[in-house]
This record gives structure tokens, C-alpha cells and sequence, in this order.
């Protein structure tokens, strides 16, 4: 089950960010993919978190505005 949102994650990577920009330097692409990855964890729109971003979910999340996930283990 780990390994298939570990794989859900690249694929949205290789689709969103590798696709979209040549890169000519293994620093380009580091810088790149880093600022990707900021964007997904924070400002990047989630089904699975009620289709908010993760710190938009965060907020209503301790406000009572959504019901809070249940992440089984």
C-alpha cells in the first residue's frame, strides 16, 4: 500500500514537473524539483484531502470545517 502512493507521487511528478521543463544542469533540476515538491506539499490541490491544499486542509481542519482523516497504518 506504501509503495503504491509512493508511486501516485511520481507519476504526478514525472506528469507536473519532469515533463514540463529541460533541464541543463544537475542543479537546475535539483532547484526545480524542490520547489515542486514545496508546492505539492503545501499549495497543491488534493482529492484525497477534500480537494484543498495540505495547509488549507491543516486550517480547517483545526477549525472543525472539515472532518478530520482517519490515515490507517
Amino acid at each position: 500500500n506504501k509503495n503504491a502512493h509512493i508511486e501516485s507521487f511520481h507519476s504526478v511528478l514525472e506528469a507536473e514537473c519532469l515533463q514540463r521543463h529541460e533541464f541543463m544542469s544537475y542543479q537546475e533540476a535539483y532547484d526545480t524539483v524542490t520547489k515542486y515538491i514545496r508546492f505539492y506539499n503545501e499549495r497543491r490541490m488534493h482529492g484525497s484531502l477534500y480537494d484543498l491544499a495540505p495547509e488549507q486542509y491543516r486550517v480547517a481542519a483545526a477549525t472543525g470545517e472539515v472532518e478530520p482523516l482517519i490515515v490507517k497504518v
